[in-house]
C-alpha cells in the first residue's frame, strides 16, 4: 500500500485548507476588531471573545482534520483540538483572577498551539502555501512567551492578543493565496 497522496487528494486538501484559511482570515480580523474596543479591562464580554478564540481553533482544528486526512494522519490536529479546548476553559476560568491569569493560559495555549500549527505544516509544505503557516507557528510560540512575561507587568492588557490575532489573520489570507495553485490542481 502507498502512502503517497495522489494528486486529487492534494488537490482537495489544498482546496479545502484555501477555504478553512480565508474563513480564518475574515475570523482574526473581526475578532480583533472587536477586541480592540475592550483590551483595557477585563470585562465579561472580553472574557467570552477569549474563550471564544480558541474554541475557533478547536473548530478549524476539525475542519482541517476532516479536509487532510487523505493526504496526512490528522493525529496533530487531536492534539491541537483537545489543547484549544482545554485552552478555552481555563481562559474561562482564569478570568476570574484576572488579566494576568488570562495572560498566562493565553501564552501557554500560545506556545503549544503553534508548536503544532509548525509541526503540522513543515510536511504540508510540497503542497504549497505552508510558509505562511511555519512562519506563523514559530512565531506564536514567540508570542506566547511574550504574553507569559508580560502577565508580569505593572499594568498588563489584552492587546497583546490583538497583536496575536491580526498578523495570524495575515499568515492565513497569504497561505490561502498561495494555496490556490495546488487547490487548482497545478
Amino acid at each position: 500500500m502507498s502512502t503517497l497522496a495522489a494528486p486529487s487528494d492534494i488537490a482537495g486538501t489544498a482546496s479545502a485548507l484555501r477555504r478553512l484559511y480565508f474563513v480564518r482570515f475574515a475570523f482574526a480580523i473581526v475578532w480583533a476588531g472587536v477586541m480592540f474596543t475592550m483590551a483595557s479591562k477585563l470585562s465579561p464580554v472580553a472574557v467570552v471573545l477569549l474563550v471564544l478564540y480558541p474554541l475557533f481553533d478547536v473548530g478549524a482544528a476539525v475542519v482541517d482534520a476532516n479536509a487532510s486526512r487523505s493526504t496526512r494522519s490528522p493525529v496533530l490536529l487531536y492534539v491541537n483540538m483537545a489543547v484549544s479546548l482545554v485552552a478555552a476553559v481555563s481562559v474561562g476560568i482564569a478570568g476570574a483572577s484576572g488579566i494576568p491569569a488570562v495572560l498566562r493560559v493565553w501564552g501557554a495555549w500560545a506556545i503549544v498551539a503553534g508548536l503544532v500549527q509548525l509541526i503540522v505544516a513543515i510536511p504540508r509544505r510540497t503542497m504549497g502555501g505552508q510558509w505562511p503557516m511555519i512562519l506563523s507557528g514559530g512565531i506564536s510560540v514567540l508570542a506566547g512567551g511574550a504574553f507569559v512575561a508580560s502577565a508580569g507587568a505593572d499594568e498588563p492588557t489584552l492587546a497583546g492578543a490583538i497583536g496575536y490575532a491580526i498578523p495570524g489573520a495575515v499568515f492565513f489570507l497569504v497561505s490561502a493565496l498561495r494555496l490556490g495553485r495546488a487547490a487548482k490542481g497545478r
